[in-house]
């Protein structure tokens, strides 16, 4: 009996973020095919053998893939055990045409740190609620495929951090801290690039603007749990998507779980 694949799908709510597809494919082969949407692809178990531009192409787990779109490609497990993928599809504000034909030179990128990246934008996007992280780690993600794809190329602002921005930035998150910012509308605000926005926060102040931001909205969490509110009326005050997205990133720094925590203080 043939294996049935292993798939989820989602929109998630990030701007020129069309799709997000997590599959494990045992026996699939896609046939020729286009997509309307910049293919970015990683490879956790297994390898994709595919055609890209009549020429054959392979992306075991250490590479990242870039397939332009509307160039014809295919794909195959490159051996009996399958593969295990997760994509991001990116409209074309991410990416713009002009590194079509650079993508199709050269589509697999032996680079571990974007590897890395592109791996931490998953976990960003599946959790609902953290859509500034994802934003933040795809700024980053998109200037460094923009290098890669044309070294020496001013696709961003890479000035060393501006205190300056950095300050800017801080006060915008202060000030919609529980409504939350888009990390493009900061970019508009404060006429910045997105990615340069994002590294010159981290460089002024040691921590990225959305583990800033979480670490707010914890502390805030805190206090309002120690007043005596319950943990699902704390999520939404201290600007958290549901009473999980509270408990994921108050254990995450705290250790302990919003109920436990307030129990600790009633026992006092």
């Amino acid at each position: 009996m043939t294996p049935r694949p292993e798939i989820s799908a989602w929109r998630p709510s990030v701007p020129g973020v069309v799709e997000v597809f997590h599959a494990h494919f045992t026996e699939h082969a896609y046939p020729m095919h286009v997509h309307d949407a910049w293919t970015l692809l990683i490879v956790d178990d297994g390898t994709v053998r595919y055609d890209l531009d009549r020429h054959r192409r392979a992306t075991p787990g250490d590479t990242v893939s870039l397939l332009p779109p509307q160039v014809p490609h295919n794909g195959s497990p490159a051996g009996p055990q399958g593969f295990r993928k997760r994509v991001v599809y990116l409209d074309m504000t991410r990416l713009d045409e002009s590194f079509i034909g650079p993508a199709v030179d050269g589509p697999d990128l032996a680079d571990p740190v974007l590897r890395r990246r592109v791996a931490q934008l998953h976990t960003a996007l599946a959790d609902r609620g953290d859509e500034f992280e994802a934003e933040s780690r795809l700024a980053l993600i998109g200037e460094r495929l923009g290098r890669h794809l044309r070294p020496g190329a001013a696709v961003a602002d890479t000035r060393p951090p501006a205190h300056g921005v950095a300050r800017n930035l801080r006060d915008l998150l202060d000030g919609r801290l529980l409504e939350g910012l888009a990390l493009e509308e900061a970019a508009r605000l404060l006429h910045a690039h997105p990615a340069h926005l994002v590294r010159a926060f981290s460089g002024a102040f040691g921590i990225a603007p959305h583990q800033y931001v979480m670490s707010r909205r914890v502390d805030l969490a805190r206090r309002l749990l120690l007043d005596g509110r319950p943990p699902v009326e704390v999520a939404t005050a201290a600007g958290f998507y549901d009473q999980s997205h509270l408990t994921r990133h108050f254990k995450r720094i705290v250790g302990i779980a919003p109920g436990r925590y307030a129990r600790s203080s009633a026992a006092m």
